[in-house]
């Protein structure tokens, strides 16, 4: 199965405050969106990033091909146990999602 990372164009992660992140998943074409669109799900999104689905919030951005999710940081930023201080690793999480091959 091919990684998220080879489909789209590009993912990208950044902080939405103290509290929260954003993951912005911009694909080449509307054939990639719908595809991404399908299979991404909220549920899917939390399983990856152990969170509460009902704590994801989806936004599709559907003449930009864009797909975002914003979710709780795992922990508050600039805590000390806070390993990512910008959120900018989550896209690389991400990335290497395994997807359904497009058909």
């Amino acid at each position: 199965m091919p990684k998220l990372g080879h489909i789209v164009h590009e993912i990208r992660s950044k902080n939405a405050g103290p509290f929260s992140l954003t993951i912005d998943i911009f694909c080449n074409s509307r054939e990639i969106f719908e595809h991404v669109r399908s299979e991404l799900t909220s549920q899917v999104i939390a399983n990856i990033f152990c969170t509460n689905s009902v704590d994801v919030r989806r936004f599709e951005i559907s003449n930009l091909d864009v797909i975002k999710f914003s979710l709780p940081r795992p922990q508050v930023q600039g805590n000390h146990l806070d390993r990512d201080m910008h959120a900018a690793q989550f896209a690389v999480l991400l990335s290497e999602f395994e997807i359904r091959a497009m058909s």
